[in-house]
């Protein structure tokens, strides 16, 4: 899947393929596949995370782009998602997800003594912020999106249907107990449609067995809607952040994610990318994130 995805990259960013080497980290029963590009021995490193519906292929296009810019990047499937293998599907939590990428942040700190990065897409955007607000020893912090599941507004938006947004948090609840390990169809629930902005990708993702296809417990959404952030927007003064959200958003405009972001303590900074959906694929806001994923040294 690597190749289907980066081939909807313009031109101009699809460079020669690194070296992509698929690698196994085992966590409290769980062997997760991690995917690593480029030279272990570059200066700088970079821990990548999809989000809901994502895994490393998906990921790949720009993975791939960082990589050949001499950054050893980082891709881990996150449980339920891609080639990683959990004892339990049935129970995989949202907090499972924070604490896994707490622990492998933590793993390449101490493997690595140049510049770290953590980038988010999505979903991936607030776990980047968990890990680097709850670890420390990142230095940069990129993230596509930075929705609050706490935030109502954010919760409609992101829903399938704007009205279910509104009372996911009561009607998940109700599917605890038997229920909670009930696998579901991630469009079930949230607006997948508006993954991306062109309709054959939004067809991959949604064919993609190991990503947007994929079906996730009940109990894993709603652990999610009840999450809330370790450190406050308020309190995280380190790393520097980099919002680089897509301007053409149709699934999570960037006024939602500005709501958090505004509230950061630590230095920020902003940058659309225009004309880019959801999935940022479209000129010129696509070069505009690629011009992110460069050495800061």
């Amino acid at each position: 899947m690597h190749e289907v995805y980066r081939r909807f990259l313009p031109s101009g960013l699809r460079v020669e393929p690194p070296r992509r080497v698929s690698t196994w980290w085992r966590w409290r029963g769980t062997d997760v596949h991690v995917e690593r590009i480029g030279d272990p021995a570059a200066p700088e490193r970079a821990v990548v995370l999809h989000g809901a519906g994502g895994h490393a292929a998906l990921m790949w296009p720009y993975a791939a782009l960082a990589a050949a810019r001499g950054i050893h990047v980082v891709v881990p499937d996150l449980p339920g998602y891609g080639r990683t293998r959990v004892a339990d599907r049935s129970a995989i939590r949202y907090p499972d997800w924070v604490d896994m990428v707490c622990a492998l942040t933590s793993a390449e700190r101490e493997a690595h003594d140049g510049p770290l990065h953590l980038v988010g897409a999505s979903m991936g955007g607030m776990l980047a912020y968990e890990a680097a607000t709850r670890v420390g020893g990142v230095d940069r912090l990129i993230v596509t999106c930075l929705l609050d599941p706490r935030d109502v507004d954010a919760r409609r938006t992101a829903a399938r249907h704007p009205w279910l947004g509104a009372v996911a948090g009561p009607l998940l609840r109700l599917a605890a107990g038997p229920l909670a390990g009930a696998p579901v169809p991630l469009r079930w629930l949230t607006d997948m449609g508006a993954i991306a902005n062109d309709p054959e990708l939004v067809d991959v993702v949604l064919a993609d067995r190991r990503g947007g296809g994929n079906r996730m417990p009940l109990g894993f959404f709603r652990s999610f809607f009840e999450s809330a952030p370790a450190v406050e927007p308020e309190a995280a003064t380190g790393p520097h952040v980099v919002l680089a959200h897509p301007a053409a958003d149709r699934w999570t405009p960037a006024e939602l994610s500005l709501r958090f972001f505004d509230r950061i303590a630590a230095s920020k900074e902003y940058v659309p990318l225009e004309a880019a959906g959801h999935f940022p694929i479209e000129s010129p806001g696509a070069e505009r994130f690629a011009a992110l994923l460069t050495p800061t040294r």
